[in-house]
Parts: C-alpha cells; sequence; structure tokens
C-alpha cells in the first residue's frame, strides 16, 4: 500500500482550473472500454453506464475501443480533455501491467490517469482437466516438479493476466509447466475440457459454469478466503501456497487533472450502483468480488498491484504479443 507521501505523488489527484469543473455534469459522457464487444469488461459497462446516466441526469456512451492490450483506448483517455466527459473502463494491464509487457508505451501509465473507483475483482481460481488424477494443488504441483513441461498449461495469450497469474504460480510452487498461449481464453477452455491440456489459472466467471457442470476441476481459489460461489474449494493458502493471491480486476479512470471534485462525484455514483442488486447482485453471482470506495484507495490499489506485477513480470521475463 502506499504511504502518504506517495499518494501525493500522483499528478492525477492535483486540482485543475476551475473552468474545467463547472456544473457536471451538463453534457453527455463516454466510458471508453478498450476491449472487443461482449467481453468481461463490456458487459460490466453496460449496465453500469446505464445506471449513471440515470444518477448523474446526463447521457453516458459505452465506446469499444480495443487494440494492443487496451493501450489503445486508454491513450485516448490519457489525451482526451481532463473535463469529466471521458472516463476509461480500465484493467489490470492498462492501468497497470501494459508498461512492463510492451517494448514502448503511448502513454505515462503512472502519471496518466486520475484513479476514480475499483469497480470489481474477479478472483483466479486453479483449474485442471477432469481425467487428471489430481484431486487437489499439491498433487499437481508434485507432478509437475517430476517432470519438468510435461503439465501444460493454457491462457488467454503472451502477457494476458492468465498468463501472468500462471507465472506466479510456476515461482511459489517451485514447478515447471508448460506455457500454452491461445487468441483468447474460450479456446483455451475448451481444450482444457477435452483434455488437451493439463490445467489453466482463469477468472472465475469465465470458468465458473465449467466447473459447476463438472467438466473441469477446481483446485483452489487464488483468494484470502473462501469463495461462496465455490464453498468446496480451498483457498491456496489452505492448499498449502499461501503466496499465491491474484484477481484480474477492473476500474474507472479519468485522464490526469480533472477535477477532484468530478472524480469523486463519479466514484460516489459508482459505488451506489454498485450496491443495486441488478448491477452488484448479478456481478457477484457470476464471481466477481465488488469494489466500490474513494479515488484515494483506488490509486493506493492500483499502486500496489504494480509493485507486484512488476517483480512477476520482470522475473518471468513475460512481453506481450
Amino acid at each position: 500500500m502506499m504511504d502518504r507521501r506517495s499518494l501525493l505523488a500522483f499528478p492525477a489527484l492535483l486540482p485543475v482550473a476551475a473552468s474545467a469543473q463547472g456544473a457536471w455534469p451538463s453534457r453527455a459522457m463516454r466510458i471508453i472500454v478498450p476491449f472487443p464487444p461482449g467481453g468481461l469488461a463490456d458487459l460490466l459497462a453496460r449496465p453500469l453506464a446505464a445506471r449513471l446516466q440515470t444518477a448523474l441526469g446526463q447521457p453516458v456512451v459505452v465506446e469499444n475501443r480495443p487494440g494492443a492490450g487496451g493501450n489503445i483506448g486508454a491513450d485516448l483517455v490519457a489525451k482526451a480533455a481532463p473535463d469529466g466527459y471521458t472516463w476509461l473502463l480500465g484493467s489490470i494491464g492498462p492501468l497497470a501491467a501494459n508498461q512492463f509487457l510492451f517494448a514502448a508505451m503511448p502513454y505515462e501509465t503512472r502519471s496518466a490517469f486520475a484513479p476514480t473507483v475499483l469497480l470489481v475483482n474477479t478472483p483466479k481460481v486453479i483449474v485442471v482437466a477432469r481425467n487428471r488424477p489430481w484431486q487437489n494443488l499439491a498433487q499437481m504441483l508434485e507432478a509437475a516438479r517430476a517432470r519438468p513441461d510435461a503439465v501444460r498449461a493454457g491462457s488467454a495469450g503472451n502477457g494476458s493476466s492468465l498468463h501472468i497469474a500462471l507465472e506466479l504460480l510456476k515461482q511459489q510452487g517451485g514447478a515447471q509447466i508448460l506455457h500454452i498461449p491461445y487468441r483468447g481464453a474460450a479456446p483455451a477452455v475448451t481444450d482444457l475440457v477435452s483434455g488437451q491440456i493439463d490445467l489453466m489459472v482463469d477468472n472465475l466467471p469465465n470458468i465458473l459454469p465449467q466447473i459447476r457442470e463438472g467438466t473441469v476441476r477446481a483446485l483452489a481459489v487464488a483468494t484470502p478466503q473462501r469463495l461462496p460461489q465455490l464453498p468446496d474449494v480451498p483457498t491456496t493458502a489452505e492448499a498449502g501456497l499461501p503466496g499465491f493471491v491474484f484477481g484480474t480486476w477492473f476500474g474507472l479512470a479519468a485522464p490526469a487533472r480533472t477535477a477532484p471534485e468530478i472524480v469523486a462525484r463519479m466514484a460516489a455514483a459508482v459505488d451506489a450502483a454498485l450496491r443495486e442488486p441488478e448491477i452488484g447482485g448479478r456481478l457477484a453471482e457470476q464471481g466477481a468480488v465488488l469494489g466500490g470506495g474513494t479515488p484515494e484507495a483506488f490509486a493506493s490499489f492500483i499502486a500496489a498491484q504494480t509493485t507486484a506485477l512488476e517483480a512477476v513480470i520482470r522475473s518471468a521475463n513475460i512481453r506481450a504479443e
């Protein structure tokens, strides 16, 4: 977590001229989703935009600007006017990890945005093909240590959060597991179900239906406490790997130098929306841990995540595709 001096170093939290504040909002706003339609970020943005439109009294439009691991859409927001009318629904990539994965970035990650509010954190769960003999995490890791690279793990691609989580698992578990990158999580899940690969460290909302159907076996959840969606699945600490805690998170951010009053009001509106059953309740049912809170809390969260992600990425020499 950041101390007070580190938090004050965020340019995103500095005030701007009063002319930028005005009577906000007085016109339509847009939320940039830097990923393709239909993904988790997009499915999160659209009901949230509808609720914010009611709460703030102005239209809120969702625009998908995918590409470069989220960097294209994030760069659009980074260079937008800091007037409270352009927002980024960012994630672990464009807000933290990408700066270590890409050789060149179109924006300076640590100073480009005003962190606004954490939306959700989607826990990772370690799952294996149902025809594999491993009944717990210790057995899987023992098999991987005994035969280096014989255990094959799929991910959504090089540099994806699934890949980073796998590398952390390898580091914490002292095992050599062969990484098989796919173009997205869906084809990796297909091959896991059919037994073409051995395991995945996947986002819970993505793999929960297969776990419930019994087409894959969950060995552990990478969370401090057990999850209500999988009460019988142990945490990684309970399974003997206390250092492995990992989730993919999403949050809202504005361009740097956006007025703190605007950022705080948006954070409060999002926080209220997440407490409503039609938004927060549905997300929780799908395996997401709800966020909320203040801009300062989200800035501290991003800083802590950035430090942890940098260590894993540099140690494993991960590069984006």
